[in-house]
Parts: structure tokens; C-alpha cells; sequence
């Protein structure tokens, strides 16, 4: 059973995005969600509600349950997070090196055909959504 698609579904029938899922070697499952006008505790209660319930049906191997918000810095997966953040500052290291370098600290731009362009200090970078191994947004004050 793919615990990630069986958290998505349930997640997106509530009316939230799933924006990441981690298990961690004790037993902790983290579920990150959001909604368009952000998240309070009570979207938190309540997805963890739905998932501890859906879980024990689906005899779900954890010890304990964290739903909350990405928050600020939060991590960019999908292609519509990064179409979603257009504008913004994001730092990305990507698998395989872009003229030796593997960070980048940019402002996304325009995504075509996979292909994300990035800001870097008024040089335009490309890189393949598919070379991106991590990518953050980087919160502004």
C-alpha cells in the first residue's frame, strides 16, 4: 500500500494539498498540508482526525501522527508549487551540476516544458524539474 497516495486522496477530499509526507526511522509520520488562504490548528485537528481514522482501517504501520503547515520556508515538489510561486525567492540544489554548481539562490520565473527559469542576481538560469533534488522557498521579512 502507497501510504503517500492514500494520504493524498484523503487529503485533497477534505480540500486540502498535500504538500509533503515524511517517515522517519521512530515510527513519525509528517504530513505537510495547505490551502490558498493558509492553515490554522483546526485544519490540523482535522486531517489528523481523518488520517488516524483511515489508518487504523488500513492497518497504517506508524507510531505517531504530525499534521501542520509547510510554513514559510516550505519545501516545492510539484510543478504546479513552482507555477504557484512564480515571483518568489526559492533556493534549489538540483542532482546533477548546471556549470559546476549544484545551489541555486533565485527568483522563479516562467516554467516551459519542464523547464524551470531562474533569476540568479539578473542571470537567467535553466534547469530541468527533473535535476531538482531539493527546493525551498527562502521566507522574505
Amino acid at each position: 500500500m502507497d501510504v503517500v497516495k492514500l494520504v493524498e486522496k484523503t487529503v485533497a477530499g477534505l480540500g486540502y494539498d498535500l504538500v509533503d509526507v515524511e517517515r522517519t526511522g521512530r515510527g513519525l509520520l509528517r504530513v505537510f498540508i495547505d490551502k490558498p488562504d493558509g492553515i490554522a490548528v483546526e485544519d490540523c485537528q482535522l486531517v489528523s482526525n481523518q488520517l488516524t481514522r483511515l489508518f487504523t482501517v488500513e492497518n497504517v504501520d506508524y507510531d505517531r501522527l504530525e499534521v501542520s503547515s509547510p510554513g514559510l520556508d516550505r519545501v516545492l515538489k510539484k510543478e504546479a508549487d513552482f507555477v504557484r510561486f512564480a515571483g518568489e525567492k526559492v533556493q534549489i540544489k538540483v542532482r546533477m551540476p548546471i556549470a559546476t554548481r549544484k545551489n541555486f539562490t533565485g527568483i522563479i520565473g516562467e516554467l516551459n516544458a519542464g523547464v524551470l527559469h531562474l533569476d540568479v542576481d539578473g542571470v537567467q538560469v535553466e534547469i530541468e524539474l527533473a535535476n531538482v533534488d531539493k527546493a525551498r522557498l527562502v521566507p522574505t521579512f
